[in-house]
């Protein structure tokens, strides 16, 4: 969205508006600008939640660092629970994700437990900033 259009929408003036996104990226509030992907269109149609755990609990916790060369993995996430971690994976195909699968528990000594995403109803949806349950900068932990 422009600075202008940022400026209609919050009832704020156009340099009020430059000044606040600017104060927001010194504060590392916005660390950055992403083009969203249209993944269909660029073959990329299957998407995936691998989590995965260590086939030895006692080995090294090092599973993203041995999956970081694979491309497909678009997140990997730290969790709680039976799994150690989740991967939020993109491929062209049911052969691909099948490869990829065996790919992961070979670099990583893993087992993996996968769900195939049917459809994303919505996805990148911005942060609620205000309301009665907003927390406030000074009441973070």
């Amino acid at each position: 969205m422009s600075f202008t259009d940022l400026a209609r929408e919050t009832g704020l003036s156009v340099s009020a508006v430059h000044q606040r996104v600017r104060r927001l990226e010194k504060r590392g509030v916005l660390r950055g600008y992403a083009a969203l992907v249209d993944y269909d269109a660029i073959g990329l149609s299957l998407t995936a939640f691998v989590s995965i755990k260590p086939i030895d609990p006692a080995a090294a916790d090092d599973a993203p660092d041995r999956l970081a060369h694979l491309s497909a993995i678009e997140a990997c996430h730290s969790v709680a629970g039976d799994e150690s971690y989740i991967l939020k994976v993109r491929v062209a195909s049911p052969i691909r994700l099948e490869e990829l699968l065996n790919q992961i528990r070979s670099a990583a000594n893993v087992s993996t437990r996968t769900t195939v995403v049917l459809s994303t109803p919505y996805e990148h949806r911005p942060p609620e900033l205000a309301g009665p349950d907003a927390v406030k900068p000074d009441e973070r932990a």
